[in-house]
């Protein structure tokens, strides 16, 4: 098969090398990747007779830019290495890690959130498997005395693959941990993150259209903050706005957008790169995150300069990022005046469309979710089962629940008072705020996820 029939070379290097007469069929460029990739994946040989590999015979400086142009002759820890990496997309893991231990070593990939024991190399590969991804992604291979960070830009199936390594010395060894990204597959759309409409609402009409002030997203590291952020900023990207970050790394590149990435080793921080921000002419700034004092006052004056600052913070709902940036040592008046909305996230798993069958829950179950049979008639409630469409799993892909707090007098005042996280949450609750819990049993009532991921996710508000 072929994509253009005018291509003799191709046809002439084929005839020579099987010596037999060749016959065009013109296909698409996709059908032609897909039949490779089927064909990869059954491939086994990457798995076979590593128990009598002699480690010496490694090539490990061997390029590699493309998985699909593996071929026969490569020595068998690149082929592993490629066949993990190219399973892991194929199963649209999001990290991928190798734990080495005393007698043995693992690699465990993380699906939807989830982690699964994927294969145990032997042993004596360990210090060729680590020294070959540490070559991929530019790392000193000499150095295992110290954590490293390196970035493998990968091609494969037509897809750019951005793969984020950090490597951790143990008492067994170097640990790594590659994160995917799939640049093609980015959402950049607020509508396909699993916003409710009343958040939706909310950002498209009111905290989206500011001209200053500061929007901070909330929750532990893997909960999607990034990409809510790059929706964010897709959604007001346009030719009458300036708008510069600065992040670490910078994960998704827009058009339109500066994007600049830290870089510590020349003393490029958050700071020093919000502090030049200022001084071009910018209409919104987005930071990373927010780490220290400095980033935090360097943010607050943006915002209250007239500019509209979007950021992360670590805290485990977003009545807590208040407590959080008067720890860091930020004045309350100036946090009551600058801020204008706090979203706080988890993801939860989505079920698997295919497999999904109807359930009745128990009484217990109910109890817990805070709802009453009453509650739940006319909807119906999920449960996981598994096949092949989510390799067992009942589940596929994520979506996100999250809780928005709205800065409002109210809360400016309480703010102000220095009051801790679970005061100020308490009267959000009062005033309307609906929390991770809510989301969840929506998402429940829907057929969107089931009662075991909501209560794994969340916790009773009291």
């Amino acid at each position: 098969m072929i994509t253009n029939p005018l291509n003799t070379r191709v046809m002439d290097d084929l005839r020579v090398i099987f010596k037999k007469r060749t016959v065009p069929l013109m296909t698409s460029k996709p059908r032609i990747i897909d039949a490779i990739n089927k064909v990869y994946e059954r491939s086994t040989s990457a798995l076979q007779g590593l128990d009598e590999i002699d480690q010496e015979e490694f090539d490990l400086d061997e390029p590699i830019v493309d998985l699909l142009d593996a071929g026969d002759d490569d020595a068998p820890v690149i082929k592993l290495v490629n066949t993990l990496l190219f399973r892991a997309v194929k199963e649209k893991a999001s990290d991928i890690h190798i734990e080495p231990y005393e007698r043995d070593m693992v690699v465990r990939f993380r699906i939807d959130g989830v982690l699964f024991d994927i294969f145990k190399p032997p042993k004596k590969l360990q210090n060729a498997i680590t020294s070959r991804i540490k070559v991929m992604g530019n790392l000193n291979i000499a150095e295992k005395r110290l954590p490293q960070d390196g970035r493998i830009p990968l091609k494969l199936g037509g897809k750019d693959i951005d793969v984020r390594l950090s490597t951790v010395p143990t008492a067994f060894g170097e640990r790594l941990v590659m994160r995917l990204q799939d640049r093609s597959n980015v959402v950049l759309q607020l509508e396909q993150l699993g916003f409710n409409d009343e958040t939706l609402t909310a950002l498209r009409e009111d905290l989206l259209l500011r001209t200053y002030g500061i929007i901070l997203v909330t929750g532990p590291t893997g909960s999607g903050k990034s990409t809510t952020l790059y929706a964010c900023l897709s959604k007001i990207n346009n030719a009458q706005i300036n708008i510069l970050t600065v992040e670490d790394p910078v994960e998704q590149r827009i058009h339109g957008i500066g994007q600049v990435q830290v870089n510590s080793k020349i003393g490029l921080n958050f700071s020093t790169g919000l502090r030049s921000f200022l001084r071009q002419d910018p209409d919104v700034i987005m930071i990373g995150e927010i780490r220290d004092l400095e980033t935090a006052e360097l943010a607050i004056q943006a915002s209250l300069t007239g500019h509209l600052v979007f950021s992360t913070l670590h805290t485990n709902d977003a009545a807590g990022a208040f407590p959080r940036l008067m720890d860091m040592g930020c004045e309350p008046f100036l946090i009551a005046t600058s801020l204008l909305g706090v979203i706080s996230q988890r993801l939860v798993r989505v079920l698997c469309p295919h497999c999904k069958a109807p359930h009745v829950p128990t009484d217990v179950d109910l109890t817990s979710l805070g709802l009453t049979r009453e509650a739940t008639r006319g909807a119906t409630v999920y449960r996981a089962m598994g096949c092949e469409h989510c390799n067992g799993k009942g589940y596929l892909g994520r979506t996100n629940i999250q809780e928005l707090m709205l800065v409002n007098d109210e809360i400016r005042s309480l703010i102000m008072q220095r009051k801790d996280g679970g005061t100020i949450k308490k009267r959000a609750l009062e005033l309307g705020m609906k929390t991770f819990r809510d989301h969840g049993v929506e998402k429940v009532l829907k057929g969107i996820t089931t009662i075991e991921e909501v209560l794994s996710n969340t916790q009773i508000d009291l």
